[in-house]
């Protein structure tokens, strides 16, 4: 299984980003999704997070700017970013609960993806 983070970049403050997680690999089914973020000398921290039924969860930092979607048929979760602000410059990982086909059982495993670098000038 692995989990491929795309779509971060540079981005002028009061702008848009939309970041990507795909999952690949012998997936049964995706449970809980989550996006983090580390900006320099911090620690990481939870951005955003949807469960498989599709409850939200937020930062306060990001409530209202922030939404987090899934689509369950392509593995994929999204981090949709408006009126982003300076402070949120970091490095975004996603993170998720798989459960995947392992020979004739199923096995479940905590899996990250790389991180995309969201970069926001003011």
């Amino acid at each position: 299984v692995q989990l491929q983070a795309s779509g971060g970049g540079l981005v002028q403050a009061g702008g848009s980003l939309r970041l990507s997680c795909a999952a690949s690999g012998s997936i049964f089914s995706i449970n809980a999704i989550d996006w983090y973020r580390q900006a320099p000398g911090k620690e990481r921290e939870l951005v955003a997070a949807i469960t498989s039924g599709g409850s939200t969860n937020y930062a306060s930092s990001v409530k209202g700017r922030f939404t987090i979607s899934r689509d369950n048929a392509k593995n994929t979760v999204y981090l949709q970013m408006n009126n982003l602000k300076p402070e949120d410059t970091a490095v975004y990982y996603c993170n998720a609960v798989v459960t995947y086909y392992s020979g004739t059982y199923l096995a479940s495993g905590d899996y990250w993806g790389q991180g995309t670098q969201v970069t926001v000038s003011s």
